[in-house]
């Protein structure tokens, strides 16, 4: 199937939002902490969320355009700063899902939604603690693009809260056992697998993946 641009516009609102969305795979599914200024903890459900480097530690979260919708989770940010994305534990994607419900500012999605806060001291947004994968981050920069009204927010990691036993002695995060969920689309959630780990890829070894590609 080829689908032209021009196609793509023709399409229902709905089924173009769920095939762009679809597209570009399974995504991180994370929950936004954040509280407003008048103490109200939010929680919003994000596929948005991106490594922008190492050093120093920066992530980006995709917002969507700030208009006559209100946006809790951008405005808090914007207000105090600080923020935690906590990744969705298998067991809690419904739960995680109906964040995205249209909740009154004066709501908190944790209550509504059966998560529980957890803080830790000098760090006033709150992280959701059943979450096995979960950090804290100051808003250092936001990016508008001015080409559909998003705005990608930047963050620099302030604290890892990683549940026990998940990272190995190189650094890497065993999301297979982390029981985590992902997302594809607007609403259809994944299990994460474990498939394999390779080395660090060097033209000269490319004999050793054609031999065991005619094999």
């Amino acid at each position: 199937m080829q689908i032209t641009r021009a196609e793509i516009d023709q399409l229902d609102r709905r089924k173009r939002a769920n095939l762009i969305n679809s597209i570009t795979g399974i995504k991180p599914a994370n929950l936004i902490g954040t509280k407003s200024a008048l103490g109200i903890e939010n929680l919003a459900i994000f596929s948005s969320v991106l490594h922008l480097g190492s050093n120093p530690p920066l992530i980006g979260l995709v917002t969507r355009p700030v208009g006559e919708v209100p946006r809790d989770t951008y405005a808090n940010m914007k207000a105090s700063g600080i923020y935690t994305i906590n990744a969705v534990p298998n067991t809690k994607v419904e739960a995680a899902h109906f964040t995205s419900a249209k909740f009154d500012r004066h709501e908190s999605e944790f209550e509504a939604c059966g998560f529980e806060p957890t803080y830790i001291e000098g760090f006033e947004a709150p992280f959701v603690k059943d979450s096995p994968i979960k950090f804290g981050l100051n808003l250092v920069q936001e990016i508008p693009v001015e080409l559909n009204g998003t705005i990608i927010m930047i963050g620099e990691i302030q604290h890892l809260i990683i549940e026990e036993g998940l990272i190995s002695e190189e650094g890497y995060l065993n999301l297979d056992a982390a029981q985590i969920a992902g997302i594809s689309g607007l609403n259809s959630y994944y299990d994460l697998s474990f498939i394999d780990t390779f080395p660090y890829a060097k033209k000269e070894d490319l004999g050793q993946l054609n031999q065991k590609s005619a094999s």
